[in-house]
């Protein structure tokens, strides 16, 4: 139970993808202008994220590594990845069309997100068990989930507050999440 929670604890705050290793920018930046779209945006990745991690782990150990097909590994995580991802869409279409027309073109993004494909070789180069490797998953997506719920809040409420024209839009942005990645490295050193 003990090492459970510490590798919650570590990928949604030490190790954190998006603020300490960099991973996922492009929709942390871009799925952040509303709350809302941010919160399905969550959702989604949190969905793909963690049975990535787990059927990637599944792929890995009963068809890769048994078949010496190692030199797969990429493309077989990148197909597992889309197509959790085409589900997903599939899925928010029928049941959230008002969502899935607000996060439009961030679902399909979810695919070129860099953190679930470094999600799924980091799990293989930690040698974690199945367990752990979905956990794993898991908190990082709660990690990054955090951080887009977060970050969409904080650009809400800058949206209502009056700023230098120098500083509006992406410098604005930037600095806010350079600040949320000082204060996610306040935390490095826990684990």
């Amino acid at each position: 139970m003990t090492e459970a929670f510490l590798i919650l604890l570590g990928t949604i705050f030490v190790n954190n993808f998006v603020m300490v290793q960099f991973l996922g920018l492009c929709p942390f930046m871009g799925a952040s202008q509303q709350f809302d779209s941010a919160v399905g945006m969550a959702a989604a990745t949190t969905f793909v994220l963690t049975l990535s991690s787990a059927i990637s782990y599944l792929v890995e150990h009963y068809v890769l590594v048994p078949f010496d097909l190692q030199y797969l590994r990429i493309i077989s995580f990148i197909v597992i990845i889309a197509s959790l991802v085409q589900f997903a869409e599939i899925i928010i279409r029928a049941t959230q069309p008002i969502l899935h027309q607000i996060l439009g073109i961030f679902i399909p993004l979810i695919t070129t997100n860099c953190a679930v494909l470094g999600v799924a070789l980091l799990n293989v180069r930690q040698s974690l068990n199945f367990f752990e490797a979905t956990l794993y998953g898991f908190g990082a997506a709660l990690g990054f989930s955090l951080l887009l719920i977060m970050f969409a809040a904080i650009r809400e409420k800058q949206a209502q507050q009056n700023i230098p024209v120098a500083f509006r839009g992406a410098a604005i942005n930037m600095i806010t999440a350079g600040l949320l990645s000082l204060a996610f490295m306040g935390f490095t050193g826990m684990d």
